[in-house]
């Protein structure tokens, strides 16, 4: 079960996220996440617009199946996924 304290350990396809803050104005959106690498998140606004975000610089807020929104720094997150999963993170 995805809880905060465990969000970086799980995958975040599938899960709705706005981003908050980035370098780029233009980025700044709210969709479902549909894809990660190590060094973006692709994300689907609309039905067939995805936009793919950097996360270095960026701040994502992430909406649980509970209905919690957790924010978490991009920077933090800039490892591969199957990487982040398996990582020990000191605090977030």
């Amino acid at each position: 079960m995805i809880t905060v304290n465990n969000l970086v350990h799980h995958e975040f396809i599938g899960l709705s996220v706005s981003v908050t803050s980035v370098s780029n104005e233009s980025l700044r959106l709210k969709g479902t996440v549909i894809d990660e690498t190590k060094n973006t998140i692709k994300i689907e606004v609309d039905d067939d617009v995805e936009k793919i975000i950097p996360k270095k610089g960026s701040i994502f807020v992430f909406e649980l199946p509970t209905g919690e929104k957790v924010e978490i720094n991009g920077n933090i997150l800039s490892i591969r996924p199957e990487d982040r999963i398996k990582k020990r993170f000191k605090k977030i």
